[in-house]
């Protein structure tokens, strides 16, 4: 997966002082899409869905803090769900001209980001629309399926769970072994080799501690009250397969929407939908766009 070249890049600093890594892509004065990754990815993790949008949309994309070309926060306190808030509400501001407005997606830790953003009017006032894609709001530990169901006692199971995504090993090399355990706990059974190849790439490229660190913050967080005061239509995307942010989430996010505007599961899809189905992802962004952005610009003129 590999990113075209992007039209524009910059720096945007955030409330803290930390500076993150922005690509557009396409035309400027297309309708807007900006773009949140998950935990341990980076711009690059969005690559199949902005090929296909960047011909007709500005498609704006940021590596979220620590991952990517973005800071390495220098404190502990810079691991946290208002420290992703902050950074979101940077970039929309920067990006996203005052009076105009986008359609945002998170993916995992990027959609929990934006429900840590509920309720932030600057970030508001710029959402015409809101894609929530295989992610979740709270509960996430206990609702992991990445330790096999065979293993039925509860408290051993989330021991295992916090053990394997808290670990503080390097990744080391991407390997064979890598990547088939890459594709278990996040993929598809029929995702193929080159997109599995490929996500590991960009997982292994984390820093270790960073992806501790944020682990221990997504083990903990809690973005229900901010979901609940998201104003725009929320579209919400789950993979049938997905074992980190299974459709469980998807069912009480929607739930608690105040604005809910539909619920896709794919099926035979893991955690990584946009790189597994961004045919589909890209297809809800542009009906998104259609719905909620391009007819409000028609309206407003």
């Amino acid at each position: 997966m590999v990113l075209p070249e992007p039209a524009e890049r910059l720096r945007v600093r955030s409330a803290d002082g930390s500076w993150l890594n922005v690509e557009a892509f396409g035309p400027a004065g297309a309708p807007l899409v900006v773009l949140a990754h998950g935990w341990t990815c980076s711009t690059a993790f969005w690559a199949r869905v902005v090929d296909r949008l960047a011909a007709d949309h500005r498609v704006i994309a940021y590596d979220q803090r620590g991952h990517g070309r973005s800071d390495i926060p220098a404190t502990r306190q810079g691991y946290s769900t208002r420290a992703l808030a902050d950074d979101l509400e940077a970039v929309v501001t920067r990006l996203v001209p005052a009076g105009e407005k986008a359609v945002l997606a998170g993916h995992s830790m990027g959609g929990m980001t934006i429900m840590a953003a509920g309720g932030r009017g600057a970030v508001a006032a710029r959402t015409a629309a809101v894609l929530l894609c295989s992610t979740g709001p709270n509960d996430l530990t206990n609702q992991l399926l990445v330790v096999p169901p065979a293993l039925r006692a509860p408290a051993l199971r989330r021991a295992l769970h916090r053990r394997i995504l808290q670990s503080p090993l390097p990744l080391g090399p991407v390997t064979g072994l890598s990547k088939a355990l890459l594709k278990y706990g996040t993929m598809g059974p029929a995702t193929p080799a080159d997109q599995v190849a490929a996500c590991a790439a960009i997982v292994h490229a984390c820093p270790t501690p960073v992806r501790a660190r944020w682990a221990g913050v997504l083990g903990e967080l809690d973005v229900r009250p901010g979901l609940t005061m998201i104003e725009a239509p929320t579209a919400i995307m789950v993979g049938d397969r997905d074992k980190l942010t299974p459709p469980v989430h998807a069912r009480a996010m929607r739930a608690a929407l105040r604005r809910p505007d539909g619920l896709t599961e794919l099926p035979g899809v893991g955690h990584m939908a946009p790189v597994e189905r961004p045919d589909e992802v890209a297809a809800e962004l542009r009906r998104l766009v259609t719905t909620h952005l391009t007819s409000e610009r028609t309206d407003a003129a």
